[in-house]
């Protein structure tokens, strides 16, 4: 379950990102995008009617134990059910950890899929299965979910339509959003932690020294240099990055959306003070403005041990559990809740998820190992109907017992309910044409 990627997948995975400071700061103008075309022109099929307007992801980043969050099982032996009690939810018959008694409290919004399965239990591999809906590949990067409704949104505003908080530097950090997708919808990676005291969001104030009249003078040197190469060969140039943070660094509408200050103290605290709390209260913010997909990463999630300080308790000495559960029902249950207070529930699709579960038993660490043979995932909103549960594992939580989902089913199921086809074609940079998903199938519980 843990085998180490080839080299030859590890190069055909290995992406640096391109941070937007370093194009304004060394020399991003140079490129001036040239080499950077690609065959970007797509087919698109008939869409389904879409149900979200956007949808928030938050990325559960080192695999998630479905045992102690979403499938407890309370009625195996000690080795297998864990540490935690199983309580009720405000729907009968569903019951979830007892760390999460918020999201308990909520269930009527949350639909759960318990059996989710994947053969691919190592970080990187799993990442990609789950980000893409691929299996992945030596032969080809497949560009994630966000990356694809970045592609394909005809909407082109001041704020990037495919935002990540902090980052999406996930899987070991060799995973690359933009697959074979044009580097310009790769994410706007937001580069800081919002619950930090001193946050600032990369690209919404210029470097010491750039002042707007220089800003403005490399803007205009650019379209100067896209008009001559239009001319001599009419395909010109173009550097996304650049205009990208130039919309960034001179939009009072961006800057609001990104302005966490403005939420009142208690909107703050209901969301909670950790990371993944303060994050999701940014995805609410930038949904709202507009920005059709938003992943927030959560890091840690890898319990091989100290499972109980790990995911209850923390490590803070708080009086509260602060730990990963905790941290994760509290900012899940303010986001559904704020979003439905708010009227947009319906229009933006929320999921909850990571890579793999983890192992049916503890292990001798107290800890749990990876296992892709059966975890969970949740979801909210964007048109579908809360308060189900979707598939089941075995007694152990070892199988699926009965409706397994695959990552391709699930990346359908969510394509469906942003309004994308899923035999919409794509065309990597050399004009081979890819299929938004290949081999998946709708979960019709979810999209009707």
């Amino acid at each position: 379950m843990n085998s180490q990627p080839t080299t030859k997948w590890q190069a055909a995975t290995n992406h640096n990102f391109i941070g937007r400071r370093d194009f304004l700061h060394v020399g991003g103008l140079t490129a001036l995008g040239l080499g950077l075309g690609s065959h970007i022109d797509r087919v698109n099929a008939a869409s389904p009617a879409a149900r979200a307007k956007s949808c928030i992801l938050i990325w559960l980043d080192g695999g998630p134990s479905h045992l102690e969050t979403l499938d407890p099982k309370p009625d195996a032996t000690k080795e297998v059910r864990g540490p935690f009690k199983a309580i009720s939810t405000s729907v009968p018959g569903i019951q979830i950890s007892e760390l999460m008694p918020r999201t308990a409290a909520a269930m009527q919004h949350t639909a759960i899929i318990r059996s989710m399965t994947s053969p691919l239990g190592e970080h990187n591999f799993g990442t990609h299965y789950l980000l893409t809906g691929y299996k992945p590949t030596p032969a080809l990067n497949y560009p994630a979910i966000g990356s694809v409704v970045s592609h394909l949104n005809r909407r082109h505003g001041e704020i990037p339509s495919h935002v990540a908080i902090p980052d999406l530097r996930v899987g070991g950090g060799k995973f690359a959003a933009a697959g074979y997708l044009p580097p310009r919808v790769a994410p706007f990676e937001v580069g800081g932690d919002p619950a930090s005291p001193n946050f600032q969001v990369r690209d919404l104030d210029p470097f010491p020294g750039i002042v707007d009249e220089r800003l403005e003078r490399r803007r205009s040197y650019l379209q100067t240099l896209n008009r001559v190469q239009e001319a001599a060969q009419n395909n010109p140039p173009n550097d996304a990055a650049f205009e990208q943070a130039y919309r960034l660094m001179t939009s009072p509408s961006a800057k609001r959306a990104f302005d966490l200050s403005a939420e009142s103290d208690d909107v703050r605290r209901r969301y909670g003070g950790k990371s993944i709390g303060q994050c999701c209260l940014l995805a609410r913010r930038l949904v709202e403005a507009g920005v059709p997909f938003v992943t927030v990463n959560n890091r840690g999630w890898d319990t091989h041990n100290d499972l109980v300080t790990r995911l209850r308790d923390g490590y803070t000495g708080a009086k509260m559990p602060v730990g990963l559960v905790p941290s994760l029902d509290m900012a899940y249950a303010a986001l559904i809740t704020d979003l439905h207070d708010r009227g947009l529930l319906e229009d933006t699709l929320v999921v909850v998820m990571g890579e793999f579960g983890r192992t049916p038993k503890l292990n001798t660490q107290a800890g749990r190992d990876h296992w892709p043979r059966v975890f969970s995932v949740m979801m909210a909103g964007g048109g579908i109907t809360g308060g189900k549960v979707i598939g089941s594992s075995d007694d152990m939580g070892e199988s699926p017992d009965s409706r397994p989902v695959t990552p391709s089913d699930l990346a359908v199921t969510i394509y469906r309910l942003l309004g994308i086809n899923p035999a919409t074609t794509l065309y990597t940079r050399d004009g081979r044409p890819v299929q938004v998903t290949a081999d998946g199938i709708a979960l019709n519980e979810l999209v009707g």
